[in-house]
């Protein structure tokens, strides 16, 4: 029995100690599962610690600081917990198969602490300090590299490494800053390498060179110069020689070839050597004009017609009583050179029209600080300036051969093919003549772009004859003095909502009804109501009352207004040459092209909002002989736009849409075709968005409704179509059936058109031309194509875009 008992001990010492190692082991389970995501919480917030630290001390480094030492000693000794909690972290799971989970939970705890400890440690409020300015610091020479402007050359000498400083000229860049300054280039710089706080601003134009010098000397740099007009000492601003730092790049923009090169180039031979002393006194010119390119160009161009040394000798005379210290004595009297060169004073005046632009006008959706050619003629035709004719369509050829001239003299600069520009120098200076010289024969007042949100002083404007104010923030004319002599009146893109003489321009405007009072206006011969969205009230006989008016735009959502509402409403206008104008519905569309007058003066229409019929015969509008525009907005139960001919006597001529240009549809959302446009050979713009059951955009069931109108055979549409937009059609799945050339095609950009997997596109098409093929890239990978070639003709044309 004593045995037994002794056995029956031993045994329950055994079950308790292996119950007591159970427990512990299963404690240890249980430390070491809640203990390792804590770690590696905490692990990852040391990390990002350290990477916060480590860019601190980086940028110091950059703007040439000395971290602290006890920074430095934080940063390795967190680097070396990190190590040793990754391999900690690592290791957990192998020992949890090896139960050996004390030693390795006991482990986690304390490395837990630790690093909640030296997190605590590295709240450090400066990380470096600034390095005491050298005793002496070496500094570049300047060597620069002219090149020739094209892009080949450029690229191939950005490439090359031996090759630091490159220089770009062209007459579209930009030139001349008239706001220079090398502290300014200082600062642009020194905000890119982290020097951007107070006591960096604060130095001195030397002091800051050091610092770019020295952060610059060990990197690897590109540094691009932009719109410089006068010569600029980077020895001032100081970045290393490219040549110090492989691979780094000195890049800048002028139009300078060097003066004497570039002078010759724009007198042009013929001048040059129609004497043998004229050289000699062109190279004295061009000494005047002190170096500045713009003033060699536009000089050199006035001067390409002088074959007199009477000529030269004068224009030298002329130059030499201008001083030189500030930009409007520097620069504005050299360009004023050019501008009284100019042949006759009616283009002196044409030229000042420019200037009634803010530097920044632009046509709103259009491209940026661009005037339309076509606008400015208009402008020059209602003042009585293009005299040669009698109609606008006629004088835009006259007041073509103005801006050619005044591209050629550099006193604009092309922007696309249908606008230009005035670079703000050369606006200024047009300011600064009306101002100092023709103020009694122009008498300019212009505050166009000057952020004003009241009307100027009534008294500064009472005697002008030309005034600009548009591109503001007025939205109340509360005086408006008597103005005897104005003739020109630019108010659009400002917020007027209420208003209390030869060409009124409220474009862009909020104003919603039009007064009155505008009736005594009768010598008015340009109204722009363009944009007027807010506009409810046009009052009855306002418009007819303008007996001189030539040009009327009205092209707006007006959907409270049924315009013209009366037979009489619009006839008066006999002199009308260009008409603008939205219509709404089809009696008042009946009505519109019941005048013959608009047969030769409409040039853009709007067919907005039309309900009457799910079907509308676009050969109603076959007769309006000089339509370039033709655009259908939210005409929602418009199903069909039929060919159908009617019972008119109409020429071969007209009998197509040959003046058609651009053609706009936007939500008409049951229109599943627009195979009328077959019918415009010349469309060059192509619009459609919004038309939620459009199938097709030519339909080859309709061919035979075209065979009708213009008889068998036909030519390949879309020509001349240069852009076409095509968004939301949500059940588009053609274009056209067959490939097709698209020899002018520059853009094709769609969205939102999912079913539509084929393009009319083969390898022939738009060949020799740069199309661009925007969409989704969804979009473009289910496209099926012809074969691989075509896909792989067209895949470098794609650019994705979103909507």
């Amino acid at each position: 029995m004593g045995n037994c008992c002794s056995v029956q001990c031993s045994f329950e010492n055994f079950l308790l100690r292996g119950w007591d190692f159970i427990v512990g082991h299963a404690n240890y389970v249980c430390r070491f599962q809640h203990t390792l995501p804590t770690i590696s919480a905490a692990l990852q917030e040391l990390s990002a610690q350290r990477n916060d630290l480590l860019r601190q001390v980086d940028l110091a480094e950059q703007r040439l600081s000395k971290p602290f030492e006890q920074v430095q000693l934080w940063l390795s000794k967190a680097e070396t917990m990190i190590t040793e909690a990754e391999k900690l972290i690592a290791d957990g799971p192998q020992q949890l198969n090896n139960l050996c989970l004390g030693g390795c939970a006991s482990k986690m705890s304390k490395m837990l602490q630790e690093i909640s400890d030296h997190k605590s440690k590295g709240a450090f409020g400066k990380v470096a300090e600034n390095q005491p300015a050298a005793s002496v610091v070496v500094m570049p020479v300047e060597q620069p590299v002219a090149l020739e402007s094209t892009i080949q050359k450029v690229w191939s000498c950005i490439e090359d490494e031996d090759v630091g400083i490159i220089g770009l000229y062209g007459l579209g860049g930009a030139l001349v800053s008239k706001d220079y300054d090398v502290g300014k280039i200082q600062d642009r710089i020194g905000g890119n390498l982290g020097f951007s706080d107070d006591s960096w601003k604060n130095k001195s134009v030397e002091e800051k060179a050091v610092d770019i010098y020295g952060v610059l000397l060990n990197k690897k740099f590109v540094v691009l110069l932009d719109d410089l007009w006068k010569r600029v000492d980077l020895k001032q601003v100081e970045t290393p020689q490219p040549s110090q730092t492989k691979g780094s790049k000195l890049i800048f923009t002028t139009r300078s070839l060097g003066a004497w090169e570039l002078f010759q180039d724009k007198v042009g031979d013929a001048a040059l050597n129609s004497h043998p002393d004229i050289p000699n006194l062109a190279k004295q010119v061009a000494e005047r004009c002190g170096g500045l390119p713009l003033a060699l160009i536009t000089i050199g161009h006035a001067m390409a017609c002088k074959t007199t040394l009477e000529d030269w000798k004068y224009a030298i005379e002329m130059l030499k009583r201008f001083a030189l210290p500030k930009l409007e004595n520097e620069v504005f009297p050299l360009l004023k050179f050019s501008y009284d060169n100019l042949p006759d004073a009616t283009m002196k005046c044409c030229l000042l029209y420019c200037y009634l632009h803010p530097e920044d006008y632009c046509i709103p959706k259009k491209r940026d600080y661009c005037i339309p050619k076509k606008r400015l003629v208009e402008y020059w035709f209602c003042e009585g300036l293009l005299n040669k004719f009698d109609r606008i369509s006629e004088a835009q050829m006259q007041g073509g051969d103005i801006i050619s001239s005044f591209l050629n003299a550099c006193l604009l600069e092309r922007d696309g093919e249908d606008c230009v520009k005035v670079l703000d120098v050369i606006c200024d200076m047009g300011l600064w003549i009306t101002r100092e010289f023709e103020a009694t024969e122009y008498n300019f007042f212009v505050k166009a772009g000057a952020q004003l949100f009241e009307e100027p002083d009534a008294k500064e404007w009472e005697s002008a004859k030309r005034m600009s104010v548009m591109k503001n923030k007025i939205k109340v004319l509360k005086e408006t003095p008597k103005c005897p002599n104005l003739r020109i009146l630019f108010l659009s893109e400002n917020e007027f909502q209420v208003i209390s003489d030869e060409c009124f321009d409220l474009s862009f405007t909020g104003i919603e009804e039009l007064p009155i009072e505008l009736k005594s206006w009768t010598k008015l011969k340009m109204l722009d109501l363009s944009c007027m969205d807010n506009l409810r009230k046009i009052p009855q006989h306002l418009i007819c009352s303008f007996s001189k008016l030539q040009i009327f735009r009205m092209w707006f959502r007006m959907y409270l207004i049924d315009y013209p509402n009366e037979d009489n409403e619009l006839k008066g206008l006999q002199h009308l040459n260009i008409l603008r104008i939205s219509i709404h519905n089809m009696v008042c569309l009946e009505r519109f092209l019941s005048f013959n007058l608009f047969r030769c003066c409409t040039e853009a229409l709007e067919l907005s909002d039309f309900r009457e019929s799910n079907v509308f015969n676009v050969l109603c509008l076959e007769n309006l002989e000089r339509l370039k525009k033709l655009q259908f907005c939210d005409c929602e139960i418009m199903e069909e736009i039929k060919m159908e001919k009617l019972h008119t006597l109409v020429s071969k001529e007209t009998s197509c849409f040959h003046t058609l240009s651009e053609v706009i549809i936007m939500g008409c959302k049951k229109l599943k075709d627009v195979t009328w446009l077959m019918l415009a050979p010349n469309l060059r713009t192509l619009w459609i968005t919004g038309c939620a059951k459009m199938e097709e955009i030519l339909s080859e069931g309709k061919l035979s409704e075209v065979a009708g109108v213009i008889g068998i055979p036909y030519s390949k549409p879309f020509l001349k179509l240069e852009t076409l937009h095509l968004f939301d059609l949500a059940k588009l799945k053609s274009m056209y059936w067959d490939a097709l050339p698209f020899p002018c095609l520059k853009l094709l950009h769609l969205h939102g058109c999912r079913e539509l997997k084929k393009l009319p596109l083969n390898s022939d098409s738009a060949k020799g031309n740069r199309l661009s093929i925007e969409g989704s890239k969804d979009w473009w990978a289910a496209i099926e194509w012809e074969n691989e070639a075509t896909r792989n003709a067209f895949l470098p044309s794609f650019k994705s875009v979103c909507a």
